[in-house]
């Protein structure tokens, strides 16, 4: 098993979604999050001063797919996230030891 965590611009989650399950990925999750790399932030005016804007608003999205499937995740998500623009984001894969889902004691791609 893989887990894909992904940090992309917020407006792409819709996109990112909707080309996850496309694919068949049954479920996701979502968190804000803040950041910054490359794009390191902008400056902003607010009432005549300018003040910097170091973290930048985000999301990351987490799924945990079997190893067949974790490629064409990648791709998906790459895809759909993808503006051409700086601060389209990262993905980053690890594998995964286990899983157990809570309700049935399912383990491993059973649980997922």
């Amino acid at each position: 098993m893989k887990k894909i965590e992904a940090i992309i611009k917020p407006f792409k989650l819709d996109e990112v979604k909707e080309a996850l399950h496309e694919i068949g990925v049954s479920g996701i999750t979502v968190t804000e999050a803040k950041g910054f790399g490359r794009q390191k932030g902008h400056t902003e005016l607010y009432r005549g001063a300018e003040y910097v804007v170091d973290f930048l608003p985000k999301v990351k999205l987490e799924v945990v797919v079997g190893d067949q499937l974790a490629e064409r995740v990648v791709e998906a998500i790459a895809a759909a996230a993808q503006t051409g623009r700086i601060g389209d984001g990262k993905i980053f894969v690890t594998n995964i030891e286990s899983a157990l889902r809570i309700r049935t004691g399912e383990r491993n791609e059973d649980a997922i």
